[in-house]
């Protein structure tokens, strides 16, 4: 709306009403920025939590290895890993929040019937083996949580711009416009009333 718009009882409607759906989209845009917040927060606790557990799970399957490689040495034990097909179970979908696209990862875990024989090897590679297979689950579910959190900020930023703007900018302008032109038809009604009353006086006298 022209912000030199000429004051008249439409204009001022039409003020009035920029002005209500202004308010109406700030509070839409806080909103929306809650509910996002608190699904990025949740989000950075998930990913704390899956962390840790990769730490610890990574810890022991290297423990688990390096027994093996002791026991079965390195050279057989890159042959065994040599046998391991590529995972291609992993499919990437999305899903909305609150207009965000973020990603939904889901993966098919591999059968854990190892591809080498039970009588050639020694627990610590069974041991290693099973705990990688859950690093490499961890590492799906975090690169899900994690990547859904920097949307999620993403689309945080971009929300507080916009309420920022509209807080800021847009409903103080249109709250001055509506107090102009109110302003203007007030003083335009007295001028009016003052003027009926001059030329009534003049009729009576």
């Amino acid at each position: 709306m022209n912000l030199n718009t000429f004051p008249t009882k439409g204009n001022l409607i039409l003020a009035k009403n920029s002005l209500a759906l202004a308010s109406q989209g700030y509070e839409l845009m806080d909103k929306k920025r809650n509910i996002l917040l608190r699904e990025l927060m949740g989000l950075i606790d998930q990913a704390k939590d899956i962390q840790a557990e990769i730490d610890t799970t990574f810890t022991e399957a290297y423990k688990a290895l390096q027994k093996a490689n002791i026991e079965l040495g390195i050279g057989f034990i890159q042959d065994i890993a040599g046998t391991i097909p590529v995972d291609d179970t992993i499919c990437i979908k999305t899903r909305s929040i609150m207009g965000t696209e973020i990603p939904l990862v889901q993966h098919e875990p591999v059968p854990l019937t190892p591809g080498y024989a039970f009588l050639s090897t020694s627990p610590a590679l069974d041991e290693a083996r099973m705990h990688f297979e859950k690093v490499k689950e961890l590492t799906v579910k975090l690169s899900m949580v994690e990547n859904s959190a920097y949307r999620l900020a993403s689309s945080i930023r971009k929300t507080q711009k916009r309420a920022n703007a509209l807080k800021n900018i847009t409903i103080p302008t249109y709250q001055n416009l509506v107090t102009t032109i109110g302003n203007a038809l007030e003083e335009k009604d007295r001028e009016e009333f003052t003027r009926l009353k001059v030329i009534k006086r003049s009729k009576t006298g």
